[in-house]
């Protein structure tokens, strides 16, 4: 099946995602408002994270395994990351769009944020772990090399628990759109 990748970047940069059903059938999806992980001083994270952080036990890297990432982020027991959103997830990452941010311990890919990067936008897909908190620290470490890289916008999507513990506040739709034009005009790349 051929996918139009301009089409899909259209598709985000128009504040839609792409989800599977609970038939793996895919669709675009909207919300009534965002949940953007903030990039300034509102940005927290639990003081026991500080002390994993000090210990420096886990090492950062840039699409070093990014199909293990998107395979850690479907591997649960429900997932809207159907086989079809796989291959698209691909077709962006082979053209620039789709991203994983990585921890590793040693050669043992310890979590990962799975991302999309349209201009100044890191829009949040999602995010797993197979050692305790190698996702948190994916989470400080992207914060601050988006930080590092002056994007204007961290989309997450939907709020949890989770991501209220690292600052994440909701906004309007209307509010959202306003934040991601303003971020669509900037051409950044998480890369060196």
């Amino acid at each position: 099946m051929q996918y139009d990748v301009a089409a899909i970047i259209r598709g985000y940069a128009q504040g839609y995602f792409l989800m599977a059903d609970e038939s793996a059938r895919l669709g675009w999806y909207g919300s009534k408002e965002h949940t953007l992980i903030p990039l300034d001083d509102r940005f927290r994270y639990p003081k026991s994270l500080q002390r994993v952080l000090n210990q420096e036990k886990f090492t950062v890297a840039i699409n070093r395994d990014f199909f293990g990432v998107v395979a850690g982020c479907a591997n649960r027991e429900t997932t809207w990351i159907s086989p079809e959103l796989k291959k698209i997830y691909w077709l962006l990452y082979q053209t620039g769009y789709a991203y994983s941010f990585e921890t590793w311990q040693g050669n043992k890919l310890a979590g990962g944020i799975l991302g999309i990067v349209i201009g100044g936008a890191f829009i949040g897909e999602s995010m797993f772990y197979n050692i305790p908190e190698g996702s948190k620290v994916a989470m400080v470490k992207l914060v601050e090399r988006l930080r590092q890289k002056k994007f204007i916008l961290f989309d997450a999507q939907m709020m949890n628990p989770h991501l209220a513990r690292f600052g994440a506040y909701p906004v309007s739709n209307q509010e959202y759109e306003k934040l991601l034009q303003q971020a669509l005009q900037h051409p950044y790349s998480l890369e060196e």
